[in-house]
């Protein structure tokens, strides 16, 4: 029996993602087609044995998310819980305060996955690692350049054995090409460090951490009060992939993840993509069209395009790079490149809404990491361009790498600019 939690996060995590988590809670933003967290309910589901998904976080279980958990269940024909933390508890503590919860019923092991990470999910294949070799954690790690890999979790292993050897998370020098993908396998024994760990928290009493924050003992990050003081102990390994992976951690980079799911479409889920057909738009590439959207023949589509639920998207449209969210209209002739139409946002005819894309891409040297500034010198970098909810763009003006927040109508063009 295998169980998977999901490590939703909460409001306060998603200001990187604003504004288009004002309208829907970050894990609910639909990413090639369908909500980001979906990508992970599929891939548990899909995993022998699999008894129960649990989602824990700290959002109010509102009517999307309550909606969305009744629609998973009927789907995968599995328990899909939420359990809501009572505060923000990190990475860890959420796993520790909800462990009776998580152990109920006897699993084996049971997965753990953030939320915010894109990935095509070996989960078979990290199970079949850990009943080879039981080990409390199994850590899934890929490979990044040696520049950007100062972003992320960095895992030293021994490279016979798989053992996570030492363990730093964002060092401020290189230390490993391999990092850790935010996707986990924890036998039953992996909570007991974690109680370790609160009860040296209740001892100490609140812990002020390295951003100035004080935190209660129930905070647990498994990063640096699990990972990097177990490292070295014989109790975390690493599984290696080679698959797609990447964080979500603002819109550009949900962008790039849309890109690499709609990739992966061909080999999972071919019939979400469409194809060409007579009498119908042209299709280049990888696209996504929500059934109930209307298209003109004489649009041109991709690649890696995403289109909502009710969408209309009018003649000679250019779209490319790009999604565009539930009832939004695009009018005759506009041109929509690596940009982000917000829902229910209108597009005037010849228009032109454009970004630059910005990939977070582990491999690529000169990828621009979520972690970064949106600034520099004062103004705003080169970014895609997002359009908030309910966005009028008028006709003939020109929208360029700028952020529009919801319910404005605009007059004129802009360029490198965020619109309040």
């Amino acid at each position: 029996m295998l169980k998977a939690v999901i490590l939703i996060g909460g409001p306060q995590k998603g200001t990187r993602f604003r504004p288009l988590s004002f309208e829907v809670p970050k894990p609910l933003f639909p990413v090639a087609g369908v909500p980001m967290i979906q990508h992970h309910i599929e891939a548990c589901a899909q995993v022998p044995g699999m008894q129960e998904i649990l989602l824990i976080g700290f959002y109010q279980p509102d009517e999307p998310l309550t909606r969305f958990l009744e629609a998973a269940q009927q789907e995968f024909n599995l328990p899909v819980r939420y359990l809501q933390e009572f505060a923000p508890l990190g990475t860890g503590g959420g796993l520790y305060h909800f462990r009776d919860q998580i152990l109920a019923g006897g699993p084996e092991a049971f997965f753990v996955l953030n939320a915010d990470v894109c990935s095509d999910f070996p989960l078979s294949a990290m199970l079949a690692a850990h009943r080879h070799q039981p080990h409390p954690f199994l850590l899934l790690g890929t490979t990044a350049n040696r520049t950007q890999s100062l972003n992320y979790g960095c895992i030293v292993e021994n490279p016979q054995t798989h053992e996570v050897l030492h363990y730093v998370e964002k060092p401020s020098t290189f230390v490993s090409d391999i990092i850790n993908c935010g996707v986990y396998l924890f036998s039953p024994e992996a909570l007991k460090p974690l109680r370790d760990v609160f009860q040296r928290n209740q001892k100490d009493g609140q812990l002020e951490d390295s951003s100035g924050l004080w935190r209660g003992a129930g905070t647990i990050r498994l990063e640096q009060d699990v990972f990097s003081a177990l490292a070295g102990q014989g109790q975390i390994y690493v599984y290696l992939t080679d698959g797609i992976w990447s964080q979500i951690k603002s819109a550009g980079s949900a962008l790039y993840a849309s890109r690499l799911y709609l990739g992966q479409y061909q080999l999972t889920h071919p019939e979400r993509l469409t194809k060409h057909s007579p009498g119908g738009p042209r299709i280049r590439g990888n696209v996504y069209i929500h059934p109930t959207a209307k298209v003109a023949p004489s649009a041109v589509l991709g690649p890696n395009v995403s289109i909502g639920e009710g969408v209309t998207v009018g003649e000679g449209v250019r779209l490319r790079e790009s999604i565009v969210l539930h009832g939004a209209t695009l009018q005759e002739h506009t041109c929509v490149l690596h940009s982000i139409v917000g829902w229910g946002s209108t597009v005037g005819r010849w228009a032109r809404v454009e970004g630059t894309p910005n990939d977070p891409n582990p491999n690529d040297p000169r990828a621009h990491m979520d972690s970064e500034s949106l600034f520099k010198d004062g103004k705003l970098l080169p970014a895609i361009t997002i359009l908030g909810c309910r966005v009028r763009i008028p006709a003939e003006v020109l929208i360029l790498n700028s952020i529009v927040l919801p319910h404005k109508e605009l007059s004129r063009s802009f360029t490198n600019q965020i619109i309040l």
